[in-house]
């Protein structure tokens, strides 16, 4: 499944869910499917959407809040894994998109082919984990994480392949961030 075809799947189910987006083509993709005020683009700053994410749960422990990260990110940003598990947050669903490449800087290969994401967030304590691969695993497993007290961790498989010819946010970090605290109130 392509990255585009998996946020198809999962924005629809967001609701009113705060939503922070790790940077590059997550972002990108995410916000041509459907820009939303509860949702916080990172501009750049690989690897802290989770961070961000985890801050924004702890803060508003009365709202789910969802983190779309990629594989690169969670790797640049290992240390994040063990310290959500230690916060334990309930109401914390981490989406990892792996095309196992750093798509937005050329395609390098990620470690993602070898270490698997998934079981690196059980061992650290995620409360629930699962990995998907094809498209129609996808919205049930999403469901089921949603479902669940968390800190819960999905692995999506997707192709490397993003169009590069994908809109960038058009939003300044500034209105973002406005945008997202209007959304969080």
């Amino acid at each position: 499944m392509k990255g585009t075809e998996a946020f198809r799947e999962l924005v629809p189910m967001l609701g009113d869910r705060p939503v922070v987006h790790a940077n590059g083509y997550i972002c990108r993709e995410s916000f041509q499917v459907l820009d939303r005020e509860a949702n916080f683009y990172m501009i750049g700053s690989m690897g802290l959407a989770s961070s961000i994410g985890l801050g924004v749960a702890l803060g508003r422990q009365d709202k789910q809040v969802v983190v779309f990260d990629g594989d690169g990110n969670v790797l640049m940003a290992m240390g994040t894994l063990a310290m959500i598990a230690a916060a334990a947050p309930k109401n914390f669903v981490h989406v990892v998109f792996d095309n196992q490449v750093y798509e937005s800087t050329g395609s390098q290969r990620s470690l993602s082919g070898e270490i698997p994401l998934e079981e690196v967030a059980r061992s650290v304590g995620y409360r629930h984990t699962e990995r998907v691969t094809k498209k129609e695993e996808l919205g049930p497993a999403f469901k089921r994480m949603l479902a669940e007290q968390g800190p819960s961790f999905l692995l999506v498989k997707v192709e490397p392949g993003f169009n590069p010819k994908t809109g960038r946010v058009t939003h300044s970090p500034e209105e973002i961030t406005a945008r997202f605290m209007r959304a969080l109130q």
